[in-house]
């Protein structure tokens, strides 16, 4: 359930720490940047993509003026210091014309290879002892990129089709994750027992394929909407994603307890793949082509018990090929087929720990142990604790799986009241509106974002298997977001994860994520509801972390009309 700290650095780079910025000269200018590996004069994913490939030699850069631009650090050697700063340069927007960039003096610090020295639990014991350096202010002081999308200086009374507009580019995936959130996406699935451990119960590999990967969506299915892995995510992504892949059968050369001291599952992962490689091509389950597959997913049986296999997910701690491709985020964990006619666990536990190969962190409180996180009505979220729920409208803003246009943003510069249409989420024509905490210049600052939500498709099942846990009714939430990126990801890409390092293990500082009015109770807002400062978490951050700020924002709650609300925005 809990995202576990399987990470360590991968040897070929794959997160690297963030170098700082090196100081510009004024005499010289180019039409060319450092980074733009693609020649196309702007800094992107694809520049990110292409560079990782020639560092690990799958896709070598052959074009003098490519190369030039690959020399990010402007040292005479591409390397993954380049990629490092690369990555900088895409999250803060950063173009510096080749030639500009003054000497490079010193060597930067090369990133840890060893894996972490303590096994990760299912919920921490201690908090991480590394605090902030500088508390926020009352708005962000600095913006990274992924640019959103353009700011309407005239706010529709009704959202647009998404028809014409295409997907947003997902904000996360330079950052995190190697499972594509857009697009193609492969996942290896092992299903995988021990000689002493044996399934009690055997599905075939056509039904455990069809789990996983099965494109047959029929709402009138006893399992909907956890018939497939891919058909929860072709409908949450809005048909964006296509998440494909194999299962495979496989029990290991040894014994269960042979591989539970072995914190970081290596010696299970390398014998898989070593045994398993001259029958399969896994070079195939790269689709976006960054040199890793895209995720590998290992299921044990359940009598193998939760506390060497509890699900969870990470970057796999060691250096390990398949077919010239390295092995990327693992899953593991012990969420079984319990019948021919009880597969829903199995399916709703490896959604969560996909969402952490896509790159999203849990939302859980960690300290606390609070699995839920949000409460009420509005609380139900999939990357919470495997809730039998959909996405929430941050985690699919972070992932790309809303057209540009519903992504609705308050225009500062205009100002007064402005009108929006909130269209159901649990369809494709579900979209969010963005309120910005000062200049947004991407969506990786502190903002308030709202949807409405309902117990259509992925939340169909929420009142009826979650009945005890949850009563969801439909209607408008509001999350606060400080999506601040940290510094040094070495685990943690966002900061102020719910409970990280940032917090000092102190559940009630800033979060990543925080459902706006979950002190009130959590229930949704329908027609006639006010959202305003009279809310606990409807602040900003203050210097002490607490959520104090007036936002000056003010929604107003319309009327519910053809599967839509439409809100009034104003601001003070």
């Amino acid at each position: 359930m809990k995202l576990q700290k399987l990470l360590a650095v991968c040897l070929s780079g794959a997160i690297l720490s963030a170098m700082p910025l090196l100081p510009v000269s004024a005499a010289r200018t180019s039409t060319r940047y450092y980074g733009d590996v693609d020649l196309d004069k702007t800094l992107g994913v694809t520049d990110i993509v292409m560079l990782r490939q020639h560092l690990l030699g799958t896709s070598a850069i052959t074009s003098q003026r490519a190369l030039t631009c690959a020399d990010v650090t402007a040292d005479g050697e591409i390397d993954i210091f380049d990629l490092s700063l690369l990555k900088r340069y895409v999250l803060d927007g950063t173009l510096i014309p080749v030639g500009s960039i003054q000497p490079v003096t010193e060597t930067p610090t090369e990133p840890p290879t060893e894996s972490p020295t303590e096994a990760p639990t299912e919920q921490p014991t201690e908090a991480p002892t590394d605090p902030p350096t500088e508390a926020p202010t009352e708005e962000p002081t600095e913006a990274p990129t992924e640019v959103p999308t353009e700011t309407p200086t005239e706010p529709p009374t009704e959202a647009p089709s998404h028809d014409d507009s295409p997907f947003l580019e997902a904000p996360i995936y330079p950052l995190y994750g190697t499972l594509p959130s857009q697009g193609d996406a492969a996942v290896v699935v092992f299903y995988v027992d021990f000689p002493d451990c044996p399934y009690t119960y055997e599905p075939s590999l056509d039904d455990l394929n069809r789990y996983c990967f099965g494109t047959e969506d029929d709402p009138s299915d006893p399992s909907y909407p956890f018939n497939s892995m891919h058909c929860f995510y072709d409908r949450s992504s809005k048909g964006s994603m296509n998440l494909t892949g194999t299962v495979i059968r496989y029990t290991t050369e040894n014994e269960k307890s042979y591989y539970e001291d072995d914190e970081y599952k290596v010696r299970l992962v390398k014998e898989i793949y070593k045994n398993l490689k001259s029958e399969y091509d896994f070079a195939q389950y790269d689709k976006d082509g960054d040199g890793y597959i895209d995720a590998t997913l290992i299921n044990v049986p359940k009598a193998a018990g939760d506390t060497d296999w509890w699900p969870c997910a990470g970057l796999f701690s060691e250096s390990c090929r398949a077919d010239g491709k390295y092995v990327g985020h693992l899953i593991v964990g012990n969420a079984e087929v319990v019948s021919a006619t009880e597969h829903r666990y199995f399916v709703s536990a490896y959604l969560h720990e996909l969402g952490h190969c896509m790159g999203l962190p849990d939302y859980y409180l960690y300290y606390s142990e609070d699995m839920f996180a949000f409460h009420g009505e509005a609380g139900p979220d999939l990357m919470a604790a495997d809730a039998y729920s959909d996405m929430d409208c941050f985690s699919k803003l972070m992932l790309g799986w809303y057209h540009e246009n519903q992504v609705q943003v308050y225009d500062q510069s205009a100002g007064g009241a402005q009108s929006f249409t909130l269209r159901n989420a649990q369809t494709d024509a579900g979209n969010c509106l963005v309120l910005p905490c000062g200049k947004l210049d991407s969506y990786f600052a502190e903002y308030m974002i709202v949807e409405f939500i309902t117990e259509d498709a992925n939340n169909s099942r929420l009142n009826k298997d979650m009945s005890s846990l949850f009563s969801l009714s439909p209607g408008i939430r509001v999350y606060h977001i400080y999506a601040d990126v940290s510094e040094t990801p070495w685990f943690d890409y966002f900061t102020y994860e719910n409970g990280a390092a940032a917090t000092g293990g102190d559940d009630d500082g800033i979060r990543l994520i925080r459902l706006a009015n979950d002190a009130e109770g959590g229930d949704v807002f329908t027609t006639g509801d006010v959202i305003d400062g009279s809310i606990s978490g409807f602040h900003w951050y203050d210097a002490n972390e607490g959520e104090t700020v007036d936002t000056g924002y003010t929604i107003t709650v319309g009327d519910l009309v053809n599967d839509s609300y439409n809100v009034t925005v104003t601001r003070s």
